[in-house]
């Protein structure tokens, strides 16, 4: 029966059971996409990345979560840079070839760094039905670039919501929607540590809460930069899990630095053969 390594990847954290979990699956050639989609929703992690080689220092990346192929993840990029660097000896620095066109990752002592394009919201005026009733509170604000993004006066508001995940996945999309609703929660940090904290719920894509978003973080960093005027910010995600993410702005571009650890390695196994 043939085989294929993987490694599973906790990311944005440099604690074991903390932090966003991913697999990583080096390949030689592209598996079948409904066998990538298959193995990804057995893992049953928020994602799972493929990747194989295009040239010296560049790879090919895609990322399933257990339901869909998504077109950017941070968290799993993380990852698949980590065991690039700590278990297949390669130096860096990272190109990644993906659906939202080349992203890079270089190492910066013990935490790694993605470069990746800002997504910048915008603020909707009115009412946005659904929202607050999916979220169990009433935001202060609401902001749309990739998702939904609402502000709320406080980082506890934040931390004590109980979504109501079915409401969230039916939440109707806008003009700037892409794919299915995804909403992130978030406040100013309270704790003199962090300067933004935020939550981030996608039961559409098959992941009711994600544990530490890179994604996110793209639209989150543009708009935290604004309203608190500093290009550097310290984020925490407030999921069970926990993350902490260093980000700045880079032009156009974000960059989230942030730890790994590895928590094993192992051999999928494959049909046919």
């Amino acid at each position: 029966m043939p085989t294929v390594p993987f490694f599973h990847v906790d990311a944005f954290t440099s604690d074991l059971f903390s932090g966003n979990p991913a697999v990583v699956v080096p390949l030689r050639s592209w598996l079948p996409d409904a066998l990538m989609q298959s193995m990804a929703a057995e893992h049953n992690v928020s994602e799972t990345a493929f990747f194989l080689p295009v040239g010296a220092g560049h790879w090919h990346l895609r990322w399933f979560t257990p339901t869909t192929e998504v077109p950017i993840c941070g968290h799993a990029t993380l990852a698949t840079a980590f065991v690039l660097a700590t278990e297949l000896g390669e130096a860096g620095p990272f190109r990644f070839r993906t659906a939202s066109g080349q992203l890079g990752v270089e190492r910066e002592g013990d935490r790694f760094v993605l470069d990746f394009p800002a997504n910048t919201p915008r603020r909707l005026s009115g009412s946005q039905p659904g929202l607050a009733a999916a979220l169990g509170a009433v935001p202060r604000e609401v902001w749309k670039a990739r998702d939904w993004i609402c502000v709320f006066d406080s980082a506890e508001t934040v931390r004590a919501l109980a979504p109501d995940h079915g409401r969230i996945a039916a939440l109707a999309g806008s003009d700037c929607a892409i794919g299915p609703a995804r909403v992130i929660a978030t406040a100013r940090g309270d704790d003199g540590l962090h300067d933004v904290v935020s939550r981030y719920f996608a039961a559409a894509v098959g992941i009711p809460e994600d544990p530490v978003t890179g994604a996110a973080h793209l639209q989150l960093v543009p708009l935290w930069a604004q309203k608190l005027g500093q290009e550097a910010l310290v984020c925490h995600q407030a999921s069970a899990r926990g993350g902490t993410l260093w980000c700045a702005m880079a032009g156009e571009r974000v960059r989230i630095g942030g730890h790994a650890i590895l928590y094993s390695r192992g051999e999928a196994m494959l049909p046919g053969g």
